[in-house]
């Protein structure tokens, strides 16, 4: 379907997509915040590399487990109810964790962190996909690209922070507060439709059967259908565990990785995290343009082997700028990934959307203690190296997914949108 863009339509559409975005940075900023302090919880604590993996794990513990959760929620609340308060339990998570006085408290805070933010995961890419489907425009690629630039501003606020206070608490009572202006500005152009993507499409095929070949036999296509999305939901669910985990990794360890195995200065660690995330906006800005031209199956398949090709030989080569150009490579090719992820997800249905952002917000949550983990028995290379394969896992779990033809127009021009459903 071929829709022309009216100025009136083009301003509402970014209106709406200023909304979701703010989501979108919303989170973004959140987790950064709270992972830039990790040397003071460290410290504070008295924690060994281990038991502050245990904390990053307890985190992707809470968003594995959120899944059930995720999917009760959209059906009570709806998409835009669902991100609100989840939004406003991470902004509270921030003070509590300040004030946790003993490591099992603070367990708990991040394991309520975890949850909450596999809740925004889900309810804000429902919006985001219902945006694409609403107004026929990619837009899924952008909107991650505030995450990126989320993460960048939370690493910004970190370091002028510290010019000032190295006090965790004035830190993070700053970061709260900008959360709720951010909170406070998305929610008037929130989606409160909440039907997602897909589902009317599904519900009217199911009745077709029904009535054309049967209850009996119509149910059995039914259950066959249910069982091909779920086989789809999964190959997508870990491709989108391998790219979040080395999404998660990267922002964790790429700092460390840079003084402790290259002999980096203290200057230089930081650009690590700032290489991958400013390749990840600019490839995310331009990533719907790229969705157009080449189709989001390719899109995943090329990105994932950049990134872990590129990281693979950066780690073989030794030294700070190989290491920092093997970054690069990462944060341009994993950039376009998981957006592609979401939208095909989201053709699979709302369940396979829940489904599928859970199990990416397991991995980017998760990502960086397993990387610990394997650190703390070996090396920090090595642990780098299972980023490296994790990437080029993402393209082998795609290729066992059938992706649908998608007319996907980019946000500057016209023409047909994002055929999420295989339906013009």
């Amino acid at each position: 379907m071929s829709r022309t863009p009216t100025p009136r339509t083009l301003g509402a559409f970014r209106r709406d997509q200023l909304a979701i975005a703010a989501l979108f940075c919303f989170l973004g900023f959140q987790y950064a915040t709270w992972v830039s302090r990790l040397p003071a919880l460290k410290d504070r604590f008295g924690l060994d590399e281990t038991r502050l993996g245990l904390l990053l794990m307890v985190c992707g513990v809470g968003a594995a487990v959120s899944f059930p959760l995720v999917a009760r929620l959209m059906r009570q609340l709806g998409s835009r109810r669902l991100a609100l308060w989840s939004a406003l339990v991470l902004a509270a998570v921030l003070p509590a964790l300040s004030a946790a006085g003993s490591y099992p408290l603070a367990l708990l805070v991040v394991f309520v962190d975890g949850v909450a933010v596999g809740c925004l995961n889900v309810a804000m890419n429902a919006q985001g996909a219902a945006l694409e489907a609403r107004y026929g425009r990619a837009a899924m690629a952008q909107l991650h690209a505030t995450f990126s630039a989320g993460s960048l501003a939370a690493a910004l606020l970190a370091s002028g922070m510290n010019l000032v206070t190295h006090t965790v608490s004035a830190h993070f009572a700053v970061a709260a507060a900008l959360l709720l202006l951010l909170l406070a500005a998305a929610r008037p152009r929130l989606s409160a439709d909440e039907q997602a993507p897909g589902s009317e499409q599904e519900e009217a095929a199911g009745k077709a059967e029904a009535s054309e070949e049967g209850a009996a036999r119509g149910t059995a296509k039914t259950v066959r259908r249910f069982a091909g999305a779920s086989r789809a939901a999964l190959w997508l669910g870990c491709a989108m565990v391998f790219g979040t985990v080395t999404e998660g990794a990267m922002n964790d360890w790429s700092a460390l990785y840079l003084t402790a195995e290259t002999g980096a200065s203290g200057q230089l660690a930081p650009l690590g995290i700032a290489v991958v995330s400013v390749m990840m906006v600019l490839a995310r800005l331009l990533g719907d343009g790229w969705r157009s031209r080449l189709g989001d199956a390719r899109v995943v398949h090329v990105g994932s082997v950049v990134a872990g090709t590129g990281l693979a030989l950066a780690l073989a080569a030794g030294g700070t700028w190989p290491a920092l150009i093997g970054f690069a490579c990462v944060g341009l090719g994993m950039a376009t990934v998981t957006p592609c992820l979401y939208v095909a997800a989201a053709a699979e249905g709302p369940r396979a959307l829940a489904l599928v952002a859970a199990m990416g917000t397991t991995g980017l949550l998760a990502g960086p203690a397993l990387i610990g983990f394997v650190a703390g028995r070996t090396d920090l290379t090595v642990g780098m190296a299972v980023v490296a394969a994790s990437a080029l896992l993402v393209s082998v779990s795609a290729r066992r997914v059938t992706w649908r033809k998608q007319a996907v127009a980019a946000p500057a021009g016209g023409g047909a949108g994002p055929n999420v459903d295989g339906v013009a």
